[in-house]
């Protein structure tokens, strides 16, 4: 394989570390969201808050020329992952 071929995916390895640690970041807030929410007997899901996200994400990835489908069923998961951690 080529040094081209090897520094490139060196450079996505170490985006994948930033992403997971930005993921690891997410929900930890979103626990302490949960905690805040538990405190003063707000529902954990707030469809409300859920749809804006997903309007700003939309937005960004069309700007940025991002494969729409693909970037909702990511943040899907993401959203998804930070409800399950509210809930712990």
């Amino acid at each position: 394989m080529s040094k081209n071929i090897d520094m490139l995916r060196k450079k996505i390895d170490e985006i994948d570390e930033k992403i997971l640690l930005l993921l690891k970041k997410r929900i930890e807030i979103a626990k302490k969201i949960g905690e805040e929410k538990r405190k003063q007997g707000i529902p954990l899901r707030d469809s409300e808050r859920e749809n804006e996200k997903y309007r700003q994400i939309t937005e960004k990835a069309l700007k940025l020329k991002l494969n729409l489908d693909i970037i909702k069923k990511i943040y899907q998961e993401i959203i998804s992952m930070s409800v399950q951690a509210q809930k712990e």
